[in-house]
């Protein structure tokens, strides 16, 4: 017998990486697709709607907020005083805050200081402390407790996980500190210890994209959703880490994954019965999304929910003053600089960061073993599109460079790493790299040429060599560096210098602190000689670089390092930024076509690649 019954609202964001305005501080212009300050209208309105019904609300971030525009360096600084984001989540009302890999960017010290003011529970479940003491502010999980419009009382439990591959992707700052523990084992053991505790509903936010859904999480896997999503203790998930846009009520626990930046608000809603025996069970679920924008036929962003003016005025200071701080000069560049191209043509602004590691990296060989050794760098393109949408590309024009475009170059907080590799080792590396690429037979039409699932900064440019990737050649590596069965391989004519590139020759190659980590699971960087250096941010670097404050290095002059090879009669498809179209003349004479938007507003290039 049921003797009272009430509704319950989630309303959820994941991956904002501190875009708290909508605002690309790249190009210094707004940006109606993404924003916190969009959120928030959209969180206003589904409270209205929930109190129109009598339902209890509650709101959940799941991390990777702190890391992401150039907001993220000025607020971790010490003295930098109450973290922003931490400021707009209390004036939001947020109820509890999980975490994401991105939030320890900046090191234990730096979340340390951002959890003091969170205005809520924040949790990590999954965090083992080793050589130090878990922050102050994190808990492994909460228990919020709420009294339903007739008087019963609701217990809600709540815990947090995110990827194990945290302590590998930010091993300079935590290797010995704190390490990370599976999800799947950790969720398990939450959800157990919350039932125990006596909550009628458990909550998982799991930073954490899905796997397959016929297979199976493999132990610590980086992407677990699905496998957390069904523990028979957990009646709600929320994930991210993926920067997908999905919602399903089953099978499992109703989930959503609220895109990334700001760009949707994940809504679920619970209606819940509760028995003759006090326990409350879900009697029906809905999972949605809701964005803060669409795009219309021709690409153009139509905005769906307006900035909440409230919250514009709390982000004003450091919004501003850090727009005031990116306008500082920062030399010149001849030509413009963007990725539109960078899966099929040469990407001069990943050439131009490759010359700044170098440079960096040039004075700190002496006395290592490696000063006599070739000096390649390492550099992959960190806005390709993919799920941060069409306008998601670096776009520098030439002419007087600014500090803010230092964002749109290198938008990632990796310090420089060099390491020791042979030339078996590089040709691994670049074998798994290639991976990329769809398979295209000779004669092939309109197939696509990279897989859009696979993130764009995994496209590893060796710059210093040269190589060809053969795109109708079976590859030798899945994307995750599973050996394939009948693999032949995908690099051709690997040369230094002009001469093949033998499998015992040395390297010292500049490259950043995730890739030298193992972020990326590239196998062939497993065995690499670490070269030891000082912390130094490549952020930094490359800005001394444009700035004139180191001298220009040789790689900077050196030729495209790669190419596609051809592959007979066939023809396949490339997908950019509609942006692409003001630099198409950088493909002249290659016989390239423009085939209109896509329905996501990408623009489609046909490639002729006999």
């Amino acid at each position: 017998m049921t003797v009272a019954a009430t509704h319950l609202r989630i309303l959820a964001t994941s991956d904002l990486h501190m875009h708290l305005a909508g605002f690309d501080y790249g190009a210094d212009r707004p940006d109606p697709s993404v924003g916190l300050t969009r959120i928030a209208s959209l969180i206003a309105s589904a409270r209205d709607e929930a109190a129109q019904i009598g339902a209890l609300v509650l709101l959940l971030d799941n991390g990777d907020g702190m890391q992401g525009t150039p907001l993220d360096a000025r607020a971790a600084a010490p003295g930098a005083g109450a973290h922003p984001l931490m400021r707009a989540f209390g004036q939001l009302g947020y109820d509890a805050i999980g975490l994401g890999n991105h939030d320890f960017d900046f090191g234990l010290e730096a979340l340390d200081r951002a959890l003091t003011v969170a205005p809520c529970p924040v949790l990590c479940a999954n965090l083992r402390p080793e050589g130090a003491e878990r922050p102050a502010a994190l808990l492994p999980r909460t228990i919020l407790e709420r009294r339903t419009p007739g008087g019963a009382a609701l217990r809600i439990g709540l815990f947090s996980v995110l990827p194990p591959q945290t302590g590998i992707w930010n091993r300079p700052l935590l290797e010995g500190r704190v390490g990370f523990d599976d999800m799947v084992t950790s969720a398990a053991r939450e959800s157990g210890a919350l039932r125990q505790a006596g909550c009628d509903l458990v909550i998982a936010l799991a930073h954490t994209g899905p796997e397959p859904e016929q297979a199976p999480a493999a132990p610590f896997a980086e992407n677990a959703l699905r496998a957390v999503a069904t523990l028979p203790g957990v009646d709600v998930a929320v994930g991210g880490h993926s920067h997908e846009a999905r919602s399903w009520d089953g099978p499992g626990a109703p989930t959503v994954i609220p895109g990334f930046a700001g760009s949707h608000l994940g809504v679920i809603d619970l209606a819940l019965e509760r028995k003759a025996t006090g326990r409350w069970t879900t009697a029906s679920a809905n999972a949605t999304l809701r964005p803060v924008a669409r795009r219309d036929a021709g690409g153009q962003v139509q905005p769906l929910a307006a900035e909440d003016p409230a919250l514009v005025r709390l982000i004003a200071p450091a919004h501003e003053e850090t727009r005031a701080a990116l306008r500082t000069p920062m030399g010149r560049s001849a030509q413009g600089l963007h990725s539109y191209f960078s899966f099929f043509a040469p990407d001069r602004s990943l050439a131009l960061v490759a010359a700044a590691q170098a440079a960096a990296l040039r004075p700190h060989l002496a006395g290592t073993g490696a000063e006599a050794l070739p000096l390649l760098s390492a550099t992959a393109p960190g806005k390709t599109g993919g799920r941060g949408g069409p306008t998601h590309y670096t776009d520098v024009p030439a002419g007087p460079l600014q500090l803010r475009h230092l964002s749109d170059l290198y938008p990632f907080p990796n310090t420089l790493a060099g390491v020791v590799l042979t030339g078996a080792q590089i040709r691994d590396w670049l074998e798994q790299v290639a991976g990329q690429f769809n398979r295209i037979a000779p004669g092939g039409r309109e197939m696509p040429l990279t897989d859009p699932l696979l993130p764009g900064h995994g496209f590893d440019v060796l710059h210093g060599l040269s190589y060809a990737v053969d795109p109708a050649a079976a590859p030798l590596y899945a994307p995750d560096g599973t050996p394939l069965p009948g693999g032949g391989g995908r690099i051709r004519d690997l040369a230094w210098n002009g001469a093949t590139v033998g499998a015992d020759q040395r390297f010292a190659v500049a490259l950043n602190s995730y890739r030298a980590a193992g972020g990326g699971g590239f196998a062939a960087l497993r065995g690499a000689r670490p070269i030891p250096l000082p912390p130094l941010a490549i952020g930094d670097a490359l800005r001394r670089y444009l700035s004139g404050a180191m001298p220009r290095d040789p790689l900077e002059a050196a030729p495209p390092p790669w190419r596609l090879a051809p592959v007979p009669g066939a023809e396949a498809v490339a997908r950019t930024g509609p942006g692409a179209r003001a630099h198409l003349d950088d493909l002249a004479g290659r016989g390239i076509e423009d085939m209109g938007l896509d329905s996501d507003g990408f623009l489609r290039l046909r490639l002729r690649l006999g």
